[in-house]
């Protein structure tokens, strides 16, 4: 049937109006079909994972805190923290006692008052407590900052050889590469079952075991050696405590979802606080 036999069977205006709804239906379908292959999902559920270290402010120690964990949070290497703080090993901390990131000397608790303020990093704001040091009496000492107080400099010491014997750390897909961006993935994720068997990648001995750092969820940290850290996020269940010696494919938690929106295991091996290519370490599958 012509075009012309349609307009005069259902009135001009009738046709107007179908010709016009035809243009924009293929309209709407072109642009849906251009787009589609251009969005990119990215996982975002670990607001820890895009905080750059931070090197302003401080942490006032809480519960269930480790160094390791504290340097793990704002992306410094352990050592190095404790020594611009002047806190010996075996690097023992303290509720209520103050980590600094700038330089200026840590305080005891028995040396504190509460006074809050807000830091602004590049990546957005977190809030800093700053504690003025109390005199002998026991009264508060005013504290002013200086401009002129420069961070101490703190030498690292040269990065050493890996740990010998990398294991995959649970089997299943990857899902998730590293990317160098600070932004996105600091390690891989790999998918799998509820309760599935997470591992040690190598053998060391575990610094942190908890909830304590956001977008983790159950987390295990271990240190194999003065300069490499492994951590495995996301647990349902953490089968080993602080201070435990693992060897390499030791069972140390189940495969879950906390902290994040799927099960799936993420992972990451930091090189004197800062995360390297876990692919670099594991042997090929």
């Amino acid at each position: 049937m012509s075009l012309n036999v349609i307009a005069q069977r259902i009135g001009t205006a009738s046709f107007k109006c179908l010709v016009t709804g035809l243009v924009l239906s293929s309209l709407l379908v072109g642009c849906s079909s251009t787009r589609s292959s251009d969005v990119r999902v990215v996982d975002r559920n670990s607001t820890a994972n895009q905080r750059p270290a931070v090197t302003t402010g401080q942490h006032v120690v809480r519960k269930g805190d480790t160094l390791f964990s504290i340097a793990f949070r704002y992306g410094w290497d352990y050592k190095a923290l404790a020594a611009r703080n002047n806190i010996p090993t075996p690097y023992t901390i303290h509720p209520g006692q103050t980590i600094r990131f700038d330089g200026r000397a840590g305080s005891t608790p028995s040396q504190t008052v509460t006074s809050s303020t807000t830091n602004t990093s590049s990546s957005g704001k977190f809030t800093v407590t700053r504690r003025p040091a109390s005199s002998a009496s026991g009264t508060t000492a005013s504290v002013a900052p200086s401009v002129a107080n420069k961070p101490a400099p703190v030498t690292l010491p040269l990065a050493g050889p890996a740990p010998k014997g990398w294991g995959w750390p649970s089997n299943g897909i990857l899902i998730g590469k590293f990317s160098s961006n600070g932004s996105l993935n600091k390690g891989i994720d790999i998918a799998g079952d509820l309760g599935q068997p997470v591992l040690a990648a190598s053998d060391g001995t575990v610094v942190y075991a908890g909830s304590g750092l956001r977008g983790y969820g159950e987390l295990v940290i271990i240190k194999h050696s003065d300069t490499y850290v492994s951590a495995y996020g996301h647990n349902r269940r953490l089968l080993v405590r602080e201070g435990q010696q693992v060897k390499v494919g030791q069972t140390i938690a189940e495969m879950g979802s906390t902290g994040t929106d799927r099960v799936k295991l993420h992972f990451e091996i930091r090189r004197q606080g800062k995360p390297v290519d876990p692919l670099q370490f594991l042997p090929r599958r």
